[in-house]
């Protein structure tokens, strides 16, 4: 019989949890559809539009470590729910805000308010994740079901950037925030209806916790590798947000129809999934880490060139054809797929100690949070700046360059403790 044949599948609680992220991801993703009808009914400028896009890794940047470090304590479970409950209230008054307040200057002012509460609901609701997925998985199937949870970014992003057009469209950008909100809140309910209570889960954390908070803290900080996965992430997050998070305003610029617009965006985000899943299987048959590493950012590297790059005055510049461009941002979300299923792995060997793989992930979204945050209005200064999007390459290329030196440090410890 094929092993294949008595791998148990992924329970529905694990499934679970993957939901409760993508609704969290798809807060991640509502902006980039609703940025014209920001900017149309606000009279937002493009850089407002990019703060308000990476405000809500506020919490993130500044949170990320500290949930890491208490999320065993709080209870995975409990956290994943504060999450997606907060998600649903403040992405609901961002909906009213659109509909009862009618200076653009207070409404926005409100809408920054909320996203950076947004932020802190994301976080409490995917900091949790792989932790409850390997609560609730058995064994033969946590791998399958943390490469799902790999996913759960680009699987809301895209969601978001191809449902939301449509609703923005019938409802307004209020509508789309209220739509939002049902859907965290009918995640949060499918959670606590299958994922087991915390209580066993606490009480074997605090056993395996009681050198306390501060000597993982104090680990986590003063060990190389954990600070190099965080890096790594920033630099892969960041012009991966930066680039899918601005392509439908691009496409506006372009002239491409509304349509097509949400499609092709939806469709490049979720080729990032693609690269999730086959990173994942590539490092299961042996694969280096590194070697995937190195891929990844070079892939980035090349089609964000291949996509951006023009070539001489602006009324004659050369570049490559607009289906070739596209092609190129396909590869670069796909490539860059690879990455974070990568460092996912990673973090569980290059932490410090077992208990210490919580506090190394929350450290990595951390520094992803702030890539993030930094990124969009960068790349939107820069097109600001430049009359166009056709410098955000040295962005991008000096992301990947910057990953490229990241994983050649990753790779003597790699090295030392064995493959993945």
């Amino acid at each position: 019989m094929s092993p294949l044949a008595t791998r148990p599948g992924i329970p529905v609680a694990a499934l679970a949890v993957v939901a409760g992220g993508v609704a969290a991801a798809l807060h991640i993703g509502k902006l980039p559809p609703a940025v014209p009808a920001l900017q149309a009914s606000l009279g937002i400028g493009l850089v407002q539009a990019g703060f308000l896009l990476s405000l809500v890794q506020v919490a993130g940047m500044s949170l990320g470590l500290g949930v890491g470090l208490m999320a065993d304590a709080i209870g995975l479970r409990r956290s994943m729910l504060a999450g997606l409950a907060l998600l649903a209230v403040a992405s609901a008054a961002g909906g009213g805000v659109g509909v009862w307040v009618d200076d653009p200057a207070q409404a926005f002012a409100w809408l920054l308010a909320l996203r950076a509460l947004e932020g802190v609901g994301f976080l409490l609701a995917v900091m949790p994740g792989p932790g409850l997925i390997r609560a609730v998985a058995p064994v033969g199937a946590d791998k399958a079901a943390i490469g799902l949870w790999g996913a759960y970014m680009p699987l809301g992003v895209a969601l978001a950037l191809l449902v939301g057009p449509a609703l923005i469209a019938q409802s307004g950008w209020p509508g789309w925030w209220c739509a939002l909100a049902a859907a965290s809140a009918c995640a949060a309910v499918w959670v606590a209806l299958a994922v087991p209570a915390d209580g066993a889960r606490v009480r074997v954390a605090s056993v395996g916790s009681a050198e306390g908070w501060g000597v993982r803290l104090r680990d986590t900080l003063s060990a190389g590798g954990p600070w190099t996965l965080a890096l790594a992430f920033a630099v892969y997050s960041s012009q991966w947000i930066a680039v899918i998070g601005f392509l439908p305003a691009i496409y506006v610029d372009a002239g491409v129809p509304s349509g097509w617009n949400a499609a092709l965006t939806a469709l490049a985000a979720a080729l990032n999934i693609i690269g999730n899943v086959v990173g994942g299987r590539l490092l299961q048959q042996g694969l280096p880490p590194v070697r995937l590493l190195r891929w990844g950012f070079v892939a980035m590297a090349l089609a964000s060139v291949a996509a951006f790059l023009r070539i001489g005055a602006p009324e004659t510049a050369w570049s490559l054809p607009p289906a070739l461009r596209y092609l190129a941002v396909c590869l670069f979300s796909l490539g860059g797929g690879m990455v974070p299923a990568t460092l996912f792995m990673l973090s569980v060997r290059l932490a410090p100690g077992p208990a210490t793989v919580s506090t190394t992930v929350g450290m990595m979204q951390q520094a992803s949070s702030f890539g993030q945050f930094v990124a969009p209005p960068v790349v939107a200064w820069l097109a600001h700046r430049m009359g166009g999007w056709q410098w955000t390459w040295i962005v991008t290329l000096s992301c990947s360059l910057a990953g490229l030196g990241l994983a050649a440090r990753l790779a003597r410890p790699v090295s030392r403790r064995g493959t993945a």
